[in-house]
C-alpha cells in the first residue's frame, strides 16, 4: 500500500497545494487497494495514522522560504522529520513531527520509504485558489507522484 497525503489549508491560497494535488490524483485510475489518497489539511495525526501499515508514504505541502514561487523540492522524509515540540494545541503537531512520532510508535508498521514534495508558495493570505505558478507546480508534482506510484507498485509486484 502506498499512502499519498496532501497537507495544508485550501482557505489560505497556495497553502492549499497539497489539497490540489490530491484532487488531481483522485481523477486517476489507481487500484484503491494499493493506493490510499488523503487530504489531511493541517492534521499531523492524520498523516501518522494514514501511513501506518503502508510500504511507502508521499507527503505534499507548501513551503515558504522566499525562493521563486512554484519551485519544487523532492526530499527524503528522513531529512525533514523532527520530534514534536510541545505547543498549546495539536495544530502544532505537523506532518514533520508525525513522521518522527509514527516511526517511534508504529516501528516496522511505519514506512521507511517516505518522500516529501514541498512547493514554494507565493501567497498564503486568506483566499481560495492557487496562484498560477503554484498551480502549474501542483500539476507537475501530481505527474511525478503518478510515476512514483507506478514504479513502487511494479517493484512490489516483482
Amino acid at each position: 500500500m502506498i499512502a499519498v497525503v496532501g497537507c495544508g489549508n485550501p482557505n489560505r491560497q497556495d497553502d492549499g497545494v497539497g489539497h490540489q494535488v490530491i484532487q488531481s490524483l483522485k481523477g486517476k485510475q489507481f487500484d484503491r487497494v494499493s493506493v490510499r489518497l488523503l487530504d489531511a489539511g493541517t492534521d499531523g495525526m492524520a498523516v501518522m495514522f494514514s501511513a501506518r501499515g503502508c510500504s511507502s508514504l508521499i507527503v505534499v505541502d507548501a513551503a515558504h522560504t522566499g525562493v521563486e514561487a512554484g519551485a519544487i523540492y523532492e526530499v527524503p522524509g528522513a531529512e525533514l522529520e523532527r520530534p514534536y515540540k510541545h505547543g498549546l494545541n495539536l495544530h502544532d503537531f505537523r506532518w514533520d513531527a508525525a513522521l518522527h512520532a509514527g516511526r517511534q510508535i508504529f516501528r516496522d508498521a511505519f514506512p521507511s520509504d517516505v518522500t516529501v514534495f514541498l512547493i514554494e508558495a507565493a501567497e498564503l493570505g486568506f483566499g481560495v485558489g492557487l496562484t498560477p505558478a503554484v498551480s502549474r507546480a501542483a500539476d507537475k508534482v501530481a505527474c511525478r507522484i503518478e510515476a512514483l506510484i507506478e514504479k513502487r507498485r511494479s517493484k512490489d509486484v516483482t
